[in-house]
């Protein structure tokens, strides 16, 4: 049989079902899988979606602002036989946008400079260069301790009710390039199933600092349709890399909360009536987020980069949970935020112990930070980790029970803490967060700093004694 005309595809009638954010098309031939759809109501209200599965003469379309009011007998398909796009520009910088993509700041439609496909583009492994520059996020922990580099993939896993949106906006804020690079530099800023409380803070936050205008802040509202968030990280990733490699810029995706994210996506499998994997998740949530996660990086030839930083909850603060499991498969590293801080009011309360940034030894060092960096965070996670130890140790034996040079440890813990890790909303560069860590080792005696040279010894921690006895 023919394929059918162009004019027979535009407008479709022949809906079989609808159940969760899907519709059921039948006698759809010629359809194509992650071709764009638009749904319209009986007012022409045209609602965007896409095919996600096709089975002979039928498909199955996944709608983005949901189902609400649409009725079987006057919803029509029009299918626009392309994949999804949106358009972009160097104007969306300063600008605020749903969740999928449209302005909601009052201001008027984005002059396209081109028009992109929200999925991307697969980057060629052969391409890729390794990430070496350093990123300074002005967080001392983040900053000395799990440094950050451009074209990396570093999630911060968070619990239920601690300050990990303060974090994301505090970084949205402080982060920037060193040297003479700063205004090629800007972030994305994707709020995902956030309340209209939080998204209207981040607005504010941004606005109030004057941090606006080289961010580009996506919001998608907890009460949004869910299907929309599968939506927000990709056209907000579309709009970085448009930045990144059409306009040479290097930055920042900040996507927060990615767990809202796979929670849309297990009710999306639900509707699919598909069979589930752990915990009810899609089996296929792994290649799914890597589709997400992978689209940061440097390609060989182009000037621009994209970081991301996806912010993710542990449900039940289990970081076995299939979420920032899966996450952790495919990123370099974590950076972990402790309730027990937090509760003592450790702001950012970075739990330093099980976070890693596995690139962060091509980003520092001499040359790139300071010569004396890499022996500094060795040396600070080395002592931290022993002051950890004794904390526990002196829960059951009490701190009497402990020696003499032990108690000095178990003090640097508490010091390094309300000094080192807490800073609250102070930006701090990383010579100013290098110089804190230093003065707390100064306090230590020599035989415990065995992660230093004697040269390091001598010009970081005896200068500074000699300086305080003046």
């Amino acid at each position: 049989m023919p394929e059918p005309r162009l004019q027979d595809r535009l407008l479709h009638t022949g809906i079989e079902a609808m159940r969760g954010p899907l519709l059921f098309a039948r006698n759809t031939r010629g359809v194509g899988l992650y071709e764009s759809v638009e749904v319209l109501d009986v007012n022409d209200q045209a609602r965007l979606g896409r095919v996600v599965a096709i089975d002979a003469d039928n498909a199955v379309i996944e709608v983005f602002q949901g189902l609400d009011g649409l009725s079987l007998d006057e919803t029509r398909i029009r299918f626009l036989g392309e994949p999804v796009e949106m358009d972009v520009g160097p104007r969306m910088l300063g600008r605020v946008f749903g969740g999928s993509g449209q302005p909601i700041d009052g201001g008027p439609r984005i002059v396209a400079r081109d028009r992109q496909r929200i999925d991307g583009l697969a980057i060629n492994p052969a391409r890729r260069e390794v990430p070496s520059e350093f990123i300074e996020t002005g967080i001392s922990a983040i900053d000395v301790m799990n440094s950050l580099v451009r074209g990396q993939k570093l999630p911060i896993f968070s619990g239920s009710g601690l300050a990990h949106d303060r974090l994301a906006s505090t970084i949205a804020r402080f982060v920037r390039l060193r040297g003479d690079q700063n205004e090629q530099f800007a972030v994305v800023f994707a709020a995902i199933g956030v309340t209209f409380d939080t998204a209207e803070r981040f607005r504010r936050e941004m606005d109030d600092y004057g941090a606006l205008e080289h961010i580009a802040l996506f919001l998608n509202l907890a009460s949004d349709p869910g299907t929309e968030r599968l939506l927000t990280p990709r056209v907000a990733l579309t709009c970085a890399e448009y930045l990144a490699y059409s306009e040479d810029r290097h930055v920042l995706v900040i996507l927060t909360d990615m767990t809202n994210y796979c929670e849309a996506l297990r009710e999306v499998s639900t509707s699919h009536e598909e069979i589930p994997s752990r915990k009810g998740y899609p089996g296929y949530m792994y290649s799914d987020l890597a589709a997400i996660y992978e689209r940061a990086g440097r390609i060989r030839g182009r000037a621009g980069s994209v970081t991301q930083l996806p912010i993710l909850t542990m449900p039940g603060d289990d970081i076995t949970h299939p979420i920032p499991d899966l996450s952790g498969y495919i990123t370099e590293g974590q950076i972990v935020l402790g309730r027990d801080l937090d509760r003592r009011g450790v702001f950012p309360a970075i739990d330093l112990l099980p976070c890693l940034s596995r690139l962060m030894p091509e980003g520092i060092g001499n040359g790139r930070t300071h010569a004396d960096h890499p022996a500094l965070a060795r040396q600070l996670y080395t002592v931290y980790a022993q002051a950890q130890r004794l904390r526990l140790l002196s829960s059951v034996v009490g701190e009497e029970g402990l020696s003499p040079s032990d108690r000095i440890v178990l003090g640097f813990g508490t010091r390094m803490e309300e000094r080192f890790l807490h800073q609250g909303s102070e930006r701090r560069s990383l010579e100013h967060s290098m110089d804190i860590a230093w003065q707390l080792l100064a306090a230590l005696p020599e035989e415990v700093l065995l992660r230093l040279s004697d040269e390091q010894i001598e010009r970081q921690i005896r200068s500074r004694r000699a300086n305080r006895t003046e």
